[in-house]
C-alpha cells in the first residue's frame, strides 16, 4: 500500500504528481480555506484554545521532532518522549519518521540541489513548494527514510508513521464536538496554518533574510521574527553552527521558548544529557568565522582593486 501511493503517477502542471503530493495539496488547501472562516466564527474561548494549542503543539514539534529525534540534543523518559512526539503529530507536519528524515537530509546537503527544501530552487519552493513534491524529499520510494534507522526500530514511531493523518483529523473532530465550528476553525485551522508558515519560514526566510553571526558555509540566518513565531527555531544560523545544541537562542535576548521548556525539564530531572555549546566552543567558532570573513573581505578588496585598476 505504501509503495502504491508513491509509485502511482498523474501528470499535470508540467510535472508528475503522486498520491502523496496530491494529498498534501488537499490538506494544505483545506486548512487555509478553514482559516478564511476565522472572522465569522470568532469567540474568545476559541481564540485561547488556539493560543494554547499553538504553544503545546508548536513546542512539541521543535522539542521532539527537531531537537531530540533529529539531533539527539537531550534524552527524556520514554513516556514523555512519546507524549511530545504525539503532540507533534497534531501539527500536520507529517510523522516523526518523515520529518526527521527530511531534516537530516537538509543538514547533510544544506543549500544544494540535494537539500529537500533548498533555497537555490527559489523562495517559493523552499517555503512551501517542496512539500508537494515527493521526489524533492526522497528522490524515489526506495530512498525514503534511509537515514532514520534508529527511529524505525521503535514500534511507536512506526505506528505514528502509518497512522498520523488519523490523529490530526480525529483531533479536529474532537475540537468540533467540544466547541463547534469556532473551536474547529481556530483550534485547528488558524493555529495550524500560522505555525505551518512559521515552520516553512525557517526553510525560506531564515536562509534569505537575517543576520549571519557564524560562518557556517551555507545561507542560514538568524531571524528574530521567525524566532518569535516558531518558539526559538528562527535562530537558525546558531543552529547550523551548533546543530547538536538543545539551545538555539545563544544570547539572553534571543528568545527561545523551546529551550526554556527543555531547561525546565532538565532542572526537574526529566531531561538528561542536554547538549549546549561551551564558551570555548563558541569562542573557537567565532574565531574561525572572523578569520573566514577577513579572508573573504581581503579577496573582495583585491578583486575590486584589480578591476578598478584595469587588470581585469
Amino acid at each position: 500500500m505504501g509503495e502504491w501511493v508513491t509509485q502511482w503517477r498523474v501528470e499535470f502542471l508540467g510535472r508528475e504528481w503522486n498520491f502523496v503530493d496530491i494529498g498534501s495539496v488537499v490538506v494544505v488547501l483545506a486548512l487555509h480555506l478553514l482559516t478564511l472562516l476565522a472572522p465569522f466564527h470568532f469567540t474568545w474561548p476559541a481564540f485561547w484554545v488556539a493560543v494554547a494549542l499553538y504553544f503545546v503543539v508548536g513546542v512539541s514539534v521543535n522539542l521532539s521532532y527537531h531537537r531530540q529525534l533529529s539531533h539527539r540534543s537531550f534524552k527524556l523518559p520514554k513516556w514523555l518522549e512519546y507524549f511530545f512526539a504525539y503532540c507533534g503529530v497534531l501539527s500536520f507536519q507529517r510523522s516523526p519518521l518523515e520529518w526527521v528524515s527530511i531534516h537530516r537530509s537538509h543538514h547533510q546537503f544544506t543549500d544544494t540541489l540535494k537539500d529537500p527544501h533548498s533555497p537555490v530552487r527559489g523562495f517559493w519552493y523552499s517555503h512551501i513548494g517542496w512539500i508537494f513534491d515527493f521526489r524533492s524529499r526522497f528522490g524515489s520510494y526506495e530512498a525514503r527514510l534511509k537515514n532514520v534507522g534508529d527511529l524505525k526500530r521503535d514500534p511507536f514511531y512506526r505506528f505514528l508513521h502509518y497512522t498520523y493523518p488519523l490523529h490530526a483529523i480525529s483531533f479536529g473532530v474532537l475540537l468540533y464536538a467540544v466547541g463547534g465550528l469556532p473551536y474547529l476553525v481556530w483550534g485547528l485551522g488558524v493555529r495550524s496554518v500560522i505555525f505551518l508558515h512559521a515552520t516553512f519560514g525557517i526553510n525560506s526566510i531564515c536562509h534569505t533574510w537575517g543576520k549571519q553571526v557564524w560562518n557556517t558555509g551555507d545561507l542560514s540566518r538568524n531571524n528574530w521574527l521567525i524566532g518569535l513565531m516558531a518558539h526559538g527555531e528562527g535562530w537558525h544560523n546558531n543552529h547550523h553552527a551548533f546543530e547538536h545544541s538543545a539551545r538555539h537562542g545563544l544570547e539572553w535576548w534571543e528568545i527561545d521558548v523551546t529551550w526554556y521548556v527543555i531547561r525546565f525539564l532538565e532542572i526537574i530531572g526529566l531531561a538528561t544529557e542536554v547538549q549546549r555549546p561551551t564558551e570555548t566552543q563558541k569562542k573557537r567558532k567565532a574565531l574561525l568565522s572572523n578569520n573566514m570573513n577577513n579572508q573573504t573581505r581581503e579577496l573582495r578588496e583585491k578583486l575590486e582593486t584589480e578591476i578598478n585598476g584595469g587588470k581585469i
